[in-house]
């Protein structure tokens, strides 16, 4: 019999503890739509959906006419699956990890090494760093989404350090000092911002307690007063102490920008970028590595040395942070999210009400495809029979395949798909 190349698949769910409960996260509402006779746990949180064939998540293949159970194992057999350049480049294996993320409590302020370093910290400390490749990542937003990426603009991360004495005191006199002579010095201003956060990330334990306390006592009393703390960007604060009391990353806030992405909207996240995601539900795709270097905001291992070592030092705007998103020109159902690395492209088709037959086109790699929103019959040479596609249907398309939907759903449909176009 003919190889089944398109096939609907069920995938792992991660239940980390910073994930939204039960039926409010985004995930659980995904799992349980792809498939109806799935539980959902009242008070478990439900983080983290993996599409793919990483090895601490494998998708299991929900097709009794294949074989292999597994997607990695489907894929090892079928490596031709990939497309010609996507197997050449990555040696056989799919180079992508898709996941839908739902987040209630922040996750660590965290960044990924390049290539290169991931290697070196492998080969050191495999059992903190499991894998010796980067991990690029793209975060989508499903609903209005909250996060930290980069370092702020050096004008307000001055304003705080005048305003924030208890940020001040951390960093100290001269390292803040160094700051603001810096200001018009490319150079020498990514040199003392990187003095000012190391010195802050490796101040003694009791010395950044008592100054947060001392802070959050402050503006908690300001707060109650009807006074504004916006100039101690108070309500963050407040709110990431009351998730990690006591943890130096609640001081991040004054280094780094909080952006917010509209649904649809994107933050790309390149090596060394020092990020935390604090609230929302988003697609996120990334290179397939597990590599994460912590500093704050977590019980997990902090490795500070190397994070400061690693950091990209550039000062930049939280508008700046937001992912150029491109029309299609030869199809308008088609938006295209593709940075500058091999790895992966995120493709977001919206197919109008008024549509009710569209053909996801064939691309020269192999594909994830996740319904959002909207009902439809999927028909394929490669599937050999009829799919049906609901919100939560997770389908694998091999390289070079189409597939041609019939939409049911009066409201049109909304679907994600990862790629690799080389």
């Amino acid at each position: 019999m003919e190889e089944v190349k398109v096939f609907p698949l069920t995938c792992a769910v991660q239940n980390y503890l910073w994930g939204k409960i039960g039926l409010d996260s985004e995930v659980a509402k995904l799992v349980v739509g792809g498939d109806p006779l799935a539980v959902i746990e009242d008070g478990k949180p439900y983080a983290e959906l993996w599409m793919g064939s990483h090895p601490k998540g494998d998708a299991q293949i929900k097709d009794n006419r294949i074989a292999q159970t597994t997607l990695g194992q489907w894929i090892a057999h079928y490596p031709a699956c990939l497309g010609s350049k996507v197997k050449d480049a990555f040696q056989g294996q799919l180079p992508f990890l898709f996941k839908v993320l739902s987040v209630n409590t922040a996750l660590s302020i965290q960044a990924h090494p390049n290539k290169e370093l991931a290697a070196s910290l492998h080969a050191q400390f495999p059992e903190h760093y499991p894998d010796n490749n980067h991990k690029p990542e793209m975060a989508i937003a499903l609903t209005r989404f909250q996060g930290l990426c980069g370092f702020r603009p050096v004008e307000e991360i001055l304003a705080f350090l005048q305003l924030v004495p208890e940020f001040h005191a951390l960093v100290g006199y001269d390292a803040a000092e160094e700051l603001r002579c810096s200001v018009g010095d490319e150079d020498r201003t990514s040199q003392a911002l990187k003095k000012c956060f190391s010195r802050m990330m490796s101040c003694e334990k009791k010395v950044f307690v008592d100054e947060l306390n001392e802070l959050v006592k402050r503006v908690s009393e300001e707060g109650a007063a009807g006074k504004d703390t916006s100039s101690s960007n108070g309500e963050l604060l407040l709110r990431l102490h009351s998730q990690y009391p006591g943890d130096i990353g609640c001081f991040s806030i004054y280094f780094l920008n909080y952006v917010v992405l509209e649904p649809g909207q994107a933050m790309f996240l390149g090596a060394n970028e020092p990020h935390a995601y604090i609230y929302g539900d988003c697609i996120e795709c990334m290179a397939c590595s597990d590599n994460t270097v912590r500093a704050g905001l977590t019980r997990k291992y902090i490795d500070v040395n190397t994070l400061c070592e690693m950091l990209n030092y550039k000062p930049a705007p939280a508008s700046s942070k937001i992912f150029p998103c491109v029309q299609d020109p030869s199809d308008p159902c088609v938006t295209l999210y593709d940075p500058s690395v091999p790895d992966f492209t995120v493709i977001k088709i919206q197919v109008p009400a008024s549509m009710k037959d569209y053909t996801v086109a064939s691309v020269d790699s192999a594909s994830i495809l996740l319904v959002i929103e909207g009902d439809a019959t999927a028909t394929s040479a490669a599937a050999f029979s009829d799919l049906t596609l609901r919100r939560g249907t997770v389908l694998f398309v091999s390289a070079n395949e189409s597939l041609s939907l019939h939409v049911t759903s009066q409201s049109g449909m909304t679907l994600f798909r990862a790629c690799c176009l080389l």
